[in-house]
């Protein structure tokens, strides 16, 4: 039966209006007409899409009524009829063809909106418990330094990551990174031709790909030189002391660039494996696919067929016996599911894999892989005057970025806040910058093409990272200013009284926040999340500049300071989520 309780179980989170909802939609259903099936109950509990016809709306009826031949606005009124409204519910209407609205009661709302401020995970439910999930982002080359182009999987990686910690899963991270392949016989012989011990020493990571330039630009124009970086990668690979040195010092000489650019982000991972890590397991792995009939050779390579997919062929051994992506990236899902049991496991990359991993996911079925398999891909980031291009020179290095971002903050916080000492400016300006470049990426849906300007990243007054960082700069100092006036005053305890239909909103947009995070999870669109915010963060300024606050008689004070406060709660929560820090002064 419906249990009509409202936000109970704070070890596993409150239930969200539109799960209380659904609850009882489905139960009206089974009241209803149990003749109908399952089918009928098909359709969620959903916000309206107009607020004037009430809060959150359902609209599974019409499908319901068409499978069953029947008048669909008749049929919701027949449900309406099952059974007493929802307690949370001070409306329940028929509209239009057949949609079920629901306004809220103004005194469930505002319950909500207090227990939200003090809930554990604002109140989020655990779904993700005794469940594990690895994520495998990021995911650079060695040798190479990141640009702006891997900012994309990095922080949309890192969101999800967060994302689903928050909800309760176990999350394995993973940065897998390509520092197993050609491009190292290339590297090798090119180090020992090219290379500068001074440029490597002031900054290897550039100096490398100066010599792998240099070292690929010889190869196409001089067979021997290519022949001769087909040894060298295969004396690594058998082993050979001297070159596996030479591949260790590249990887170290990396990692310690990726670990800065990461410190800076915020991003940490819970592993850090490259291809090498898999490379003894290759060729057993073939042998096993050609075995089980999987695997058959063609024009002397070996591919796995997989017409019944509708997927062409997918090479997993080349003709000169070498193995290549799709091999390793099998061996690496066979390793995962061995070691870590997962549920999902979730790629983020750009859209140019797209092929390649329904290639691969097809292949995993075929080998039993249970686990959930899911390739999160994003449109490619670009300038704009165009996308990134190496020929053209216009390829944007990721440290690079960073370091604008902050010094474009820095003039904008100066501007802003010309009292604060500098070296609050300094720090208040790393948040602001980091964030900004976070949330300009971000608050886009991730297939999208993103083009990248400062202007949209810095507005203040738009949907961009310091706007948000603002308002929560602003409800601290409101927060200030009551304890300074009112020092025996107690907001924290007070009812929220939603008077005003500005303060109605902004309640209803505060408990929204756990439908938010649990839709952005999954979907895996971080831009869910954000666009709630903003949304909570334009309504809430519409409140403080329309009704007075520390000015209002006591009662309604004390309710209003509370509503900032819950407002700012889930601000900033939302914002941590998205990696983005929230000083109490901009």
């Amino acid at each position: 039966m419906f249990d009509g309780a409202l936000w109970k179980g704070h070890t596993i989170g409150m239930k969200p209006f539109d799960q209380r909802l659904g609850e009882w939609v489905l139960e009206a259903w089974r009241k209803r007409d149990a003749a109908l099936g399952e089918p009928a109950v098909a359709g969620a509990v959903v916000p309206a899409a107009n607020p004037a016809f009430g809060d959150y709306q359902y609209n599974g009826v019409i499908g319901a009524a068409k499978r069953a031949g029947c008048n669909p606005r008749e049929l919701a009124a027949g449900l309406v009829r099952a059974l007493p409204p929802p307690p949370e519910a001070a409306q329940v209407e028929v509209a239009g063809p057949g949609f079920i609205n629901f306004r809220i009661q103004n005194d469930s709302l505002a319950e909500a909106a207090a227990a939200v401020a003090t809930e554990p995970r604002c109140g989020t439910p655990a779904v993700g418990e005794g469940k594990t999930v690895i994520l495998d982002y990021s995911s650079p080359n060695i040798a190479k330094p990141m640009h702006i182009g891997h900012i994309r999987s990095t922080v949309i990686g890192h969101a999800l990551d967060q994302l689903h910690r928050y909800l309760g899963y176990r999350v394995i991270s993973d940065n897998h990174l390509g520092d197993w392949g050609t491009q190292f016989g290339l590297l090798i012989l090119g180090y020992r031709h090219f290379a500068d011990p001074s440029a490597l020493e002031n900054d290897p990571i550039e100096a490398l790909e100066q010599i792998y330039v240099k070292s690929y630009e010889r190869a196409q124009s001089d067979p021997a030189w290519m022949e001769a970086a087909r040894r060298e990668l295969v004396k690594l690979q058998q082993g050979d002391p001297e070159n596996r040195a030479l591949w260790e010092r590249f990887v170290a000489w990396s990692l310690e660039e990726f670990e800065r650019i990461y410190r800076r982000l915020g991003v940490t991972f819970d592993l850090v494996r490259g291809e090498s890590y898999y490379r003894d397991r290759l060729a057993g792995l073939v042998d096993d696919l050609r075995r089980r009939g999987l695997a058959r050779e063609s024009e002397g390579a070996l591919v796995v067929f997989l017409e019944e997919e509708k997927l062409p062929p997918c090479l997993i051994r080349k003709r000169d016996g070498g193995f290549n992506y799709a091999t390793t990236d099998i061996a690496t899902l066979l390793s995962r599911e061995e070691e870590f049991h997962p549920d999902k496991i979730v790629y983020v990359t750009d859209e140019r894999q797209q092929l390649h991993f329904r290639q691969i996911f097809a292949i995993a079925r075929r080998l039993g892989i249970r686990a959930e398999l899911t390739h999160v891909w994003f449109g490619l980031m670009r300038l704009p005057e165009g996308t990134f291009s190496t020929r053209q020179g216009n390829v944007i290095k990721l440290e690079r970025l960073l370091d604008e971002a902050e010094r474009r903050a820095l003039e904008l916080v100066r501007e802003t806040s010309p009292g604060m000492s500098p070296e609050q400016q300094v720090e208040v300006a790393r948040a602001v910058g980091i964030g900004a470049v976070r949330y300009a990426d971000l608050s886009q849906n991730p297939q999208t093409l993103v083009t990248f300007t400062w202007e949209k990243a810095l507005n203040l007054n738009g949907n961009s990272a310091p706007y948000l960082q603002y308002a929560c700069a602003r409800i601290a100092s409101v927060l200030d200013k009551y304890r300074e006036r009112f020092p025996e005053g107690r907001f924290e305890g007070a009812p929220i009284r939603l008077e005003e239909p500005i303060e109605r909103e902004v309640a209803l947009r505060i408990v929204r926040f756990p439908e938010v995070v649990l839709a952005a999870a999954r979907a895996y669109r971080p831009n869910l999340l954000a666009d709630g915010l903003f949304a909570l963060a334009q309504s809430f300024s519409t409140l403080y500049q329309t009704i007075p606050f520390l000015q209002a008689p006591p009662a309604q004070r004390d309710g209003r300071v509370r509503l900032a406060a819950a407002t700012a709660r889930v601000l900033r929560e939302g914002l941590r989520l998205l990696g983005i820090d929230t000083p109490d002064r901009i």
